[in-house]
């Protein structure tokens, strides 16, 4: 069902960066937060093959809790593809805004103890369980190595997510300054289950001038990187938030199930393929693909706001029209 003809699409993507960058958006080239994961990896490389090396830029935005795999790999994408590369540290804005301590106070609320030394990281259950609220678990790793895990309130919950939207925030405002002063295009990196789904952060790494790879799925990126014979470090590399201290995959943290089963359980979904029929592909029942398809919905009407563009009293003709 996922299978990709990765030359063809390549080069359909190709023609229409070629297209939307010096025309609708009339820049010169590219900037692109690069993040080690594959995503961007295969986003840098399209802008690379379409509009040559020399016009791609990729940030590398580490800060406190950033895995130092990722940099290492960001770096090898980069020299693979012959970009040039910028490296930002976020650590300091982010401190200065208050993001640590705002993030360390939303913890306490949950585990007064949480400080120096201590590490942590996000959870939900998964779908295919039972028919439940997706309520996040907040698992805490002492210095000496005991963990502990508990669910959160509601109001820990949003604020330790507000603490954490800081990160993807700053990141967008470094790439969108790089872009002024190159007169570049911001790239967006989100993949078609982290698009449908609102996984990302509103003005955050959701902001951006396009996004080239928003209608493939996850399974159809690695294709490409294969295709494009990115670094094996990255084409083997599962995703991750990156975003908190303890290691974390982007299944735990949002979508419950791995990215091969939700690829699969989405295409169902958007192409109306009854339950029954993905058993075998996907290797759960019926009942538990059901249950996925009600948390497709489910997440698609909680994050309907992010999609958004800001509301109006009254349409606004453009200027000439």
């Amino acid at each position: 069902m996922l299978h990709l003809d990765a030359a063809a699409e390549a080069a359909e993507i190709e023609s229409a960066i070629r297209a939307q960058v010096p025309g609708a958006l009339r820049r010169r080239g590219v900037v692109l937060g690069l993040s080690g994961g594959v995503d961007s990896s295969v986003v840098a490389a399209l802008f690379a093959r379409a509009l040559g090396p020399e016009r791609v830029v990729g940030l590398l935005m580490p800060e406190r809790d950033s895995a130092a795999e990722s940099a290492m790999l960001a770096q090898s994408v980069a020299a693979r593809l012959g970009i040039r590369t910028i490296i930002e540290n976020v650590a300091p804005i982010l401190a200065a805004a208050g993001c640590y301590t705002r993030q360390t106070a939303a913890i306490r609320m949950v585990f007064p103890e949480y400080g120096d030394g201590y590490r942590c990281k996000l959870t939900i259950p998964s779908p295919i369980e039972r028919d439940r609220f997706n309520v996040s678990e907040l698992t805490i790793e002492s210095p000496n190595g005991d963990r502990r895990s508990k669910r959160m309130s509601p109001e820990a919950y949003l604020a330790l997510v507000a603490s954490l939207n800081f990160k993807q925030r700053t990141r967008k405002m470094i790439e969108y300054h790089h872009a002024d002063r190159l007169h570049y295009a911001v790239a967006g990196t989100p993949n078609r289950l982290e698009y449908d789904q609102g996984f990302f952060v509103k003005q955050g790494d959701g902001a951006a001038d396009l996004k080239p790879i928003a209608h493939l799925y996850k399974t159809q990126v690695y294709q490409l990187s294969d295709y494009m014979d990115l670094p094996e470090g990255v084409r083997r590399r599962q995703p991750t938030t990156d975003t908190f201290s303890l290691p974390q995959s982007q299944e735990e943290f949002y979508f419950g199930l791995p990215y091969q089963q939700m690829d699969l359980c989405l295409y169902g979904r958007n192409h109306g393929v009854p339950s029954f029929e993905l058993t075998a592909a996907t290797g759960l029942t019926s009942a538990q693909i059901e249950r996925v398809y009600r948390d497709i919905d489910q997440k698609r009407r909680s994050t309907r706001p992010f999609h958004l563009q800001p509301l109006l009293v009254r349409p606004v003709a453009e200027v000439g029209h």
